[in-house]
C-alpha cells in the first residue's frame, strides 16, 4: 500500500469526535497525575560518539522522549510540548499554540527519516502532521504567512524526499501563500491584513515558490529583499519593513539570513542565474563575518530566538550542498562541534544551550533540571527547557550529518 493511501486511511479512522472524546478522557486521567520528576543534569558530558549520524540520533531521541506527546490522548496524533519538564497543563497541549515551532519539529522528523528511514520515523511524521492539523482547529492554514511557509517547506520535503503525502495540505498552503501576495508591494506580509513585510515570511515563502516551480514569483521576492531589506554596510538582511511608509526594523536575526541564503541558492540552481549565486555567497560571507563567534553561529537571546540558530544551520547546509560553498559548510561543522562539546546530559541524552560556544548553564544547587525555569532574572542561557532551543541543537547535528555524508 502506498504511504499516501495510508495517510488517507488513517485520517478516516480518526475523526474530530473521537479526538474530543479522547481529550476528555485524557484530562480526567491526568487530573490526578503527579508532576514531572526532577532529573539530575550532568553538566560535564562525556565525549560520546564521534560519528555525526549517531550524534543526530541522540538529539532526536532526547526530543522525542522529552517533548513529543499524544495530542489529547490519541497516540496517532502528536505534538511537542513547548517546555520540558512540562506541567500538567503543558502536557495537555491546551495552552499556547506555537504553530511554527511544531512545523520545525516536523521538519526535524523529516531529517531523521531521511538519515535512516524506519517505519517508526515515518509514523511519527504522519502523527506530527496530523497533530498540527487537529490542533490548528480550522484547517492547515492560519493568518500568519511565516507560519504557513515554514510548514509547507516541511511537508514538501516529506513528499519529495520520502514519497509521503498529506492529502491537500501542500496545495492548501500554497494557495494561501499565493493569495497573500500584495502586487502593490511585491511581497507577502508577515500576517494577513498587516503592513509589516518580514524576512521570516518572505524568505521561506520564496523558497516554497521556487520549489513549486513559481520561479518568477520567487525571484520577485528575492528582488524585494535585496532592494528593501539588504543593509548596504554589513551585507546582512534586516528583519522587515513597514510598507508603504518604509519604516525598517534594523535587526539582523540569524534565521533571516538563513532563509534568504536558501532562497538565493534555490534560484541559483533552478535558473542558472549567476546573480543569485553571488547574492547567496555574499550573504554567507557577511553572515560568517558578523553573525558567528570563532566560526560558530551566534547565540540566541530569548523567546522564539531559540530556533534561529538551527534554521540558519539548516539552510547553510543546503547552500553548501547546492553551491559547493565551503564557508557555509565550515560554519555548520564548527557549530555542530561546539553545540555537542558544550552540551549537558540528562538521563544520558543531550541538552543544548542557547549559546553553543559555552557550556549549558545550570543552577549551583540543588542541581536539578526543574530549576531551569522562565524568570526575568534567569539568564537566557538557562532557558534550555524550551523546545525551540533543543530543536536548534537537533537541526545543526542533522545539518552536520548531511554535509559529512555528502563528503563536505
Amino acid at each position: 500500500m502506498r504511504e499516501s493511501e495510508r495517510m488517507d486511511r488513517r485520517n478516516n479512522r480518526i475523526g474530530r469526535r473521537s479526538i474530543l472524546v479522547a481529550a476528555g478522557a485524557w484530562v480526567a486521567l491526568t487530573a490526578t497525575a503527579q508532576p514531572t520528576q526532577a532529573l539530575m543534569i550532568n553538566q560535564t558530558a562525556p565525549p560520546g560518539p564521534e560519528e555525526s549520524g549517531k550524534r543526530a540520533e541522540l538529539a532526536e531521541q532526547a526530543i522525542v522522549q522529552r517533548y513529543v506527546r499524544p495530542l489529547w490522548g490519541e497516540p496517532q496524533v502528536q505534538l511537542g510540548t513547548l517546555v520540558w519538564p512540562a506541567s500538567l497543563w503543558e502536557q495537555l497541549l491546551l495552552g499556547r499554540w506555537c504553530y511554527w515551532w511544531q512545523a520545525h519539529l516536523l521538519d526535524c522528523a523529516v531529517d531523521a527519516a531521511v538519515r535512516a528511514r524506519t517505519p517508526e520515523r515515518i509514523d511519527r511524521i504522519f502523527a506530527l502532521a496530523r497533530g498540527i492539523r487537529v490542533r490548528n482547529i480550522t484547517a492547515w492554514t492560519n493568518g500568519y504567512y511565516d507560519d504557513m511557509s515554514w510548514l509547507i517547506l516541511a511537508l514538501e520535503r516529506a513528499e519529495r524526499l520520502l514519497g509521503i503525502r498529506f492529502g491537500e495540505a501542500v496545495g492548501d498552503l500554497h494557495r494561501a501563500l499565493y493569495a497573500g501576495w500584495r502586487p502593490d508591494i511585491g511581497a507577502v506580509p508577515w500576517r494577513s491584513h498587516d503592513n509589516y513585510y518580514s524576512t521570516s515570511a518572505i524568505g521561506p515563502t520564496g523558497i516554497a515558490m521556487a520549489r513549486s516551480g513559481e520561479l518568477s514569483r520567487a525571484a520577485a521576492l528575492s528582488d524585494f529583499l535585496q532592494a528593501r531589506l539588504r543593509d548596504p554596510r554589513s551585507g546582512l538582511i534586516f528583519d522587515g519593513v513597514h510598507e508603504p511608509e518604509g519604516r525598517v526594523d534594523h535587526a539582523t536575526p540569524t534565521y533571516c539570513q538563513g532563509a534568504v541564503i536558501a532562497l538565493e541558492a534555490e534560484l541559483a540552481t533552478r535558473t542558472g542565474d549567476s546573480a543569485h549565486h553571488k547574492r547567496a555567497t555574499d550573504l554567507i560571507a557577511a553572515t560568517a563575518d558578523r553573525l558567528t563567534n570563532a566560526g560558530v553561529i551566534a547565540a540566541a537571546t530569548a523567546n522564539d530566538s531559540g530556533l534561529f540558530m538551527g534554521i540558519l544551520a539548516r539552510y547553510l547546509a543546503e547552500a553548501a550542498l547546492a553551491l559547493g560553498d565551503t564557508t557555509a559548510a565550515n560554519i555548520v561543522h564548527a557549530s555542530a562541534r561546539a553545540a555537542w562539546e558544550h552540551r549537558a546530559e540528562v538521563g544520558g541524552l543531550p541538552l543544548f544551550g542557547m549559546d553553543w560556544t559555552r557550556p549549558v548553564t545550570v543552577p549551583d544547587h540543588p542541581g536539578t533540571f526543574t530549576q531551569l525555569t522562565h524568570s526575568s532574572t534567569v539568564p537566557a542561557a538557562n532557558l534550555s527547557r524550551d523546545l525551540s532551543v533543543q530543536l536548534s541543537g537537533w537541526m545543526v547535528l542533522e545539518a552536520d550529518h548531511r554535509l559529512t555524508a555528502a563528503g563536505h
